[in-house]
């Protein structure tokens, strides 16, 4: 591979699992990534989604860190809007004074939510217009210069977590290069817009005492077996559950509904999100993975390994690893 690979955890709480049984899966995930050689690991930040764990972000950041020794851990991303800046401030200056440079924090202006849950979380529908201004006031909790005369985070003060942006448009692509901070964008979900949005983040970038040079992180979606054939099975077995989510709206769907659901609008919804896709044997990914790296112009990958059970998706990760010849 020609650039580093990371992996965002979905943290999916999968048909048959239990919660417990989805963070369990976490850990195993983290820890085979730390071996196998990845950069880092990412947790989104989402809520009211019976299929995912990771609506608090930074205590399932905290669990991992504590059953993991050096991979870095982050999040892609905390939707800043939720909350206030001190607020996670301290709760990722207090990450990084227990674990000690391993702890990245991305931002998000999205609810992650439907409507309801917004208000059931107080925030506004304009409080999206406030991301810039809240990304600023972080930044000063994190650095010792507070925007706010006599608020200091602590923990957090001069912890100097790192930033990064995180977007699907050009409004994210714009931010991070006007902050000369690290974008991340998400073609894993939201392809439309990845090259347009790269090639203004790095037209438009200005270095600042963080960043001295435009540094993109893509992510992509991919499934890794031993054959291909394997490998697609996986990746069909993935793709039928999105759908099923989808289509459920929180009924569990028969066999035959959910291999229904791929043909249905919700399955070619999925199709197109996830349009930069790896799926096959180790070498065919790696193969995909340096053209997408080209493709994209990243500096990182950020892999979301597609699969239908967790034995399967630690395989893939393994696998990828192996191929790819990532540093042990």
């Amino acid at each position: 591979m020609t650039v580093p690979l990371s992996i965002l955890d979905l943290a999916h709480v999968n048909e048959g699992m239990t919660v417990r049984d989805s963070l369990d899966a976490s850990v195993a995930l983290a820890r085979t990534a730390e071996a196998s050689g990845y950069r880092r690991v990412w947790y989104a930040e989402h809520h009211n989604m019976a299929t995912i764990a990771s609506s608090a972000t930074s205590v399932l950041i905290a669990h991992i860190a504590a059953h993991t020794e050096r991979i870095r851990l982050g999040s892609g991303g905390v939707m800043l809007p939720n909350h206030s800046p001190l607020t996670i401030a301290e709760q990722f200056g207090t990450l990084e004074t227990l674990h000690p440079g391993r702890i990245d924090l991305g931002l998000g202006r999205a609810p992650g939510s439907d409507r309801n849950t917004m208000r059931a979380l107080r925030r506004d529908v304009t409080s999206a217009d406030a991301f810039p201004n809240d990304v600023v006031e972080l930044q000063g909790y994190l650095t010792g210069h507070s925007k706010i005369i006599g608020v200091d985070a602590i923990p957090g003060k001069d912890t100097n977590v790192p930033l990064y942006i995180l977007g699907s448009s050009l409004f994210g692509a714009q931010l991070a290069a006007k902050l000369g901070l690290p974008y991340s964008f998400a073609s894993h979900f939201a392809p439309a817009a990845l090259e347009q949005a790269v090639a203004v983040y790095r037209a438009e970038f200005q270095p600042s005492e963080w960043l001295s040079e435009p540094y993109v992180i893509a992510g992509v979606n991919v499934a890794v077996a031993k054959t291909s054939a394997e490998a697609q099975e996986q990746l069909h077995v993935a793709r039928r559950r999105m759908a099923a989510q989808l289509l459920g709206r929180g009924r569990t769907l028969t066999p035959e509904e959910a291999e229904a659901a791929l043909e249905s609008p919700a399955g070619q919804h999925v199709a197109q999100m996830a349009v930069y896709t790896g799926a096959g044997a180790p070498e065919e990914v790696v193969e995909y993975l340096d053209w997408f790296a080209g493709h994209s112009r990243a500096d990182e990958l950020i892999v979301v390994h597609q699969t239908g059970t967790l034995e399967a998706r630690l395989r893939s990760v393994e696998l990828l690893a192996e191929a790819a010849g990532l540093p042990q």
